[in-house]
C-alpha cells in the first residue's frame, strides 16, 4: 500500500504546478510551500507542533518556515490549494484517474474511518478535514491521511527504538546508499549534526567504518516491519482493498514514468 499510496501522494512535493500553486497563494519558498501545506490541517501551529510531528527535521529548519507562513496565507487556503493542485496533475498524468477515484475512494475512506487516530496527530489532522466533493480531490487527500497514518507509526516506532530524526537518516543513507549531502541539506542537519549522529550509531553497534553492521540492518528490518504492521490497522477489516490496490497501481506506475516524482528521493520511496 506505501508504495503505491507514496507516489499518490508526493505529487504535491515534486510536481511543479504544485509548487507554483504554493507560490501562487504567498507562501515564500519551496520550504514555506512545503511546511505550510503539510501542517496545514493543523491550522495555523507555531513550530513546536511541526517540529515535533514532522520528525526527521532539523528544529531550525522548521522555524525559518513556521510561523511566518500563515503572515502570507491561511491554512484554509493552502489546504484548498495543495489539493486542487495535486489533483490537476493527476489528471494529467493519469488520464482515466476519475474513474479509477469513483472506483477506490469509497474503500479508501473505509479505511481512514477505520484507522485509529490515538498518538497520530498528522492522520487525525488530515482524517477531519471535509471530504472535497471532486472524486480526484477526495482521492488525493484520502491518499495523503492514509500516508501520515503510517508515517506517524514509523516516527512512534523510531521514538521506540531510541533513534531519533538525524539517526534515523544516517541510518537509511548507510542502507541505501542514498547520497548524504542530498539528506542532510534535504532535512537541515549540519555537518556536525550528521558526525554526531554517526558517533552515537557507531557506539551502539548499529555502524562501523564499513557502514551499516548486521545488528543495523536487523534494527531497520524491525522498524520497517513494525512500522508495516501498525499501518495494517487501517486496512485489516476494510473489504475491497486488494481491488482497490490494484486499481491505484498503475496510476502509481504513470507518477513514476512521468518524472514528477524523482527516484531516489529523500522519502525512500521507489517505484510501485
Amino acid at each position: 500500500m506505501w508504495r503505491v499510496l507514496e507516489p499518490l501522494h508526493a505529487i504535491t512535493y515534486f510536481a511543479a504546478d504544485c509548487r507554483a500553486a504554493n507560490k501562487a497563494v504567498g507562501l515564500r519558498g519551496y520550504w514555506m510551500g512545503y511546511f505550510a501545506a503539510r501542517s496545514a490541517p493543523f491550522g495555523a501551529v507555531g513550530p513546536s507542533v511541526v517540529e515535533a510531528t514532522f520528525y526527521g527535521f532539523h528544529p531550525a529548519m522548521v522555524r525559518r518556515a513556521i510561523p511566518d507562513a500563515w503572515t502570507y496565507a491561511t491554512p484554509e487556503a493552502v489546504i484548498a490549494t495543495r489539493t486542487i493542485a495535486a489533483a490537476a496533475v493527476l489528471r494529467t498524468i493519469v488520464p482515466d484517474i476519475a474513474t479509477v477515484a469513483a472506483r477506490t475512494v469509497p474503500h479508501l475512506q473505509r479505511a481512514v474511518e477505520a484507522a485509529p487516530a490515538g498518538g497520530r496527530a498528522l492522520f487525525a489532522a488530515n482524517r477531519d478535514l471535509p471530504t472535497p466533493g471532486d472524486a480526484v480531490h477526495a482521492l488525493w487527500q484520502a491518499v495523503t491521511a492514509l500516508r501520515e497514518h503510517r508515517g506517524d507509526g514509523h516516527v512512534a516506532c523510531l521514538l521506540s527504538e531510541g533513534i531519533d530524526g538525524c539517526e534515523a537518516h544516517v541510518l537509511f543513507s548507510a542502507a541505501n546508499g542514498f547520497p548524504v549531502q542530498i539528506m542532510r541539506d534535504n532535512r537541515g542537519w549540519t555537518e556536525n549534526d550528521w558526525q554526531a549522529a554517526h558517533e552515537r550509531l557507531t557506539a551502539r553497534g548499529l555502524l562501523d567504518a564499513d557502514g551499516i553492521t548486521a545488528a543495523g540492518r536487523a534494527l531497520r528490518e524491525h522498524i520497517e516491519a513494525r512500522t508495516d504492521a501498525l499501518a495494517m490497522t487501517a486496512y485489516r477489516d476494510v473489504p475491497g482493498m486488494v481491488e482497490t490496490l490494484a486499481a491505484l497501481t498503475p496510476a502509481a506506475r504513470a507518477v513514476a514514468r512521468s518524472g514528477e516524482v524523482p527516484y531516489p528521493n529523500p522519502m525512500g520511496a521507489d517505484p510501485a
